[in-house]
């Protein structure tokens, strides 16, 4: 669970540290004091997208820390190299030039790789979420999330993907007659340009090589004469050769009246070998060089064909020699198309059958799982002042696609005696808040998520569903952290732990600030809430007789 958050310099937030326990903990406060922007932060360290403009006016980086308390050994840790711990400490640094640093327990992590660890650590439950239930494209996938038919679904897609390979190979090599014969009038033309050329691999830097050498032959030749007469010596100069030759005489005759005279000896002797064996070398390579002007035109003729080549078909030989064996295997496919296609046509069948008896198979877990899951909805919904509603998951079948043969749309009927209706249809606000929430605890029995946050949820709802909307957060709240942004007094009265978000100015700037509220506090905060800035003793005997209800 998410115990404690430090947060610097966002928005206008300079400083803060926020304490959360187990249990039911709720975050109330006037609009604009800055409520949104304390869930903004945990965001930030979940890896979701964090602006340059959340930066606080006047500093160049905004910092959050969340320190997370009984983390299970998660395999994401070992996957990226994370050491783990229970107590884990996670930090994110925005900076104005838009850098993110984040790190894990002190290692340095990508904001991706974090956002995959944030979301099996909380799971944030917004009003755009009820929303969502809107689009009928996101109604599989809630279906799934509770279903847990990951195997099924794996199993289906691999056979999907061999269908989708199989109609993509069967499309490419499908062509009319008229572009059929272009192709391979352009093919045999390529084909024939190439193998006359008769190309070997490497043949062009070879080319190349030589070229240069031969442009530059007289430098090469005039380089190497002078190194040989600079080993060798001249008519008039003595080489090094000859050199070291004197320089090993004397030291000759001087070694037998010290061992250390040999030593110095037996080296120079060493090198003036290694020296004439040098001088052999550089004379032989100057013997050995020779210059062609007709050589030399010859490779610039070769390589202008080359390079005709490159232009059309690859960088180098090797790129040309490549694209000359694709070409050939494209002929022969293009020649032999139709036999081929029968083939894949009837392997496309083979697989075609593969693929909706997994995708069958598939259809009829989601059946059964989704008649386990209306029922829990109905009970969920029950119990928060809903008993009269209906709630059902509709199939249609569809081709083949990457999610099955399935379309799943959830249907209602609010009321007694009204047809079961798309529910786009039907669902008011505060309806969907309680479908969504009523979604969520069905759906949490299915993951390890430790901590809940939901921001507002309650818009659009009052009265007795507010109440019984507070009463279902407590109850989920006895397994997970809870976190409620809220504007109900009956959330915040029912809560373990009750955080006011205060705005105040000084010097000029904005500054927020959150206070954990003892049982007065919370009075005061549940009277402002239910009666407005006018606080009087009726809101505050009001407020004091909600409070006795939030007592475990």
């Amino acid at each position: 669970m998410l115990s404690l958050l430090h947060i610097e310099n966002i928005a206008v937030i300079e400083r803060a540290d926020i304490s959360f326990d187990a249990g039911f903990n709720v975050l109330t406060g006037e609009t604009g004091a800055g409520k949104s922007i304390v869930i903004d932060a945990i965001s930030a360290i979940m890896g979701q997208r964090a602006y340059r403009d959340m930066i606080r006016t006047g500093t160049n980086k905004a910092s959050v820390r969340g320190v997370f308390t009984q983390v299970p050994e998660l395999p994401w840790f070992q996957e990226n190299g994370v050491e783990y711990d229970a107590e884990t400490v996670i930090q994110r640094d925005v900076f104005l030039d838009g850098k993110n640093v984040c790190r894990v327990n002190g290692s340095l992590v990508s904001v991706s790789i974090l956002h995959k660890l944030g979301l099996q650590l909380i799971n944030i439950h917004g009003q755009h979420d009820s929303a969502s239930l809107f689009d009928e494209e996101n109604h599989l996938r809630f279906l799934d999330a509770f279903a847990d038919n990951g195997e099924l679904l794996r199993d289906y897609r691999e056979k999907f993907g061999s269908v989708s390979r199989l109609r993509r190979e069967i499309d490419r090599m499908s062509m009319d007659e008229s572009e059929k014969l272009r192709r391979m009038e352009t093919l045999r033309y390529q084909i024939a340009e190439i193998e006359k050329a008769d190309l070997q691999p490497g043949e062009d830097e070879e080319l190349e090589s030589r070229r240069k050498l031969l442009q530059n032959s007289e430098k090469l030749s005039q380089g190497l004469e002078d190194a040989v007469e600079a080993l060798l010596g001249g008519d008039d100069t003595n080489g090094a050769a000859a050199l070291l030759a004197e320089a090993e005489y004397a030291l000759s005759r001087i070694a037998r009246y010290s061992d250390n005279f040999s030593s110095l000896q037996e080296r120079l002797t060493d090198l003036k070998y290694q020296v004439q064996d040098l001088a052999d070398e550089v004379r032989d390579a100057r013997d050995d060089l020779s210059y062609s002007a007709d050589e030399l035109e010859q490779i610039e003729a070769r390589l202008d064909v080359i390079h005709r080549l490159r232009r059309k078909y690859g960088t180098t030989c090797q790129d040309i020699l490549s694209y000359l064996e694709q070409a050939r295997k494209e002929l022969d496919e293009i020649e032999f198309a139709d036999d081929r296609v029968e083939r894949l046509k009837k392997q496309l069948v083979q697989q075609e059958k593969l693929a909706w008896d997994a995708a069958l198979a598939l259809r009829k877990d989601r059946q059964e799982k989704a008649e386990r899951m209306s029922a829990k909805i109905l009970t969920e919904l029950s119990q928060l002042d809903m008993p009269k509603v209906q709630f059902a998951c509709s199939f249609r079948e569809t081709e083949l696609t990457d999610d099955g043969a399935d379309l799943v749309a959830f249907y209602l009927s609010a009321n007694a005696g009204e047809a079961m209706k798309p529910l786009s249809k039907v669902a008011s606000g505060g309806e969907l808040a309680r479908i969504m929430l009523s979604m969520k605890n069905v759906l949490a029995e299915k993951d390890q998520v430790g901590t809940l946050i939901f921001d507002e949820v309650d818009t659009g709802v009052s009265g007795r569903a507010a109440q019984r909307i507070a009463e279902k957060l407590r109850s989920l709240a006895r397994h997970k952290q809870v976190l409620c942004v809220t504007h109900l007094p009956q959330m915040a009265a029912l809560a373990d732990t009750h955080m006011l978000i205060s705005k105040s100015e000084r010097d000029g700037r904005t500054f927020t600030t959150v206070t954990p509220l003892d049982r007065e506090g919370r009075k005061q905060e549940l009277a402002r809430i239910i009666g407005g800035t006018h606080i009087t003793e009726t809101t505050l005997r009001s407020a004091e007789e909600m409070l006795p209800d939030s007592e475990m």
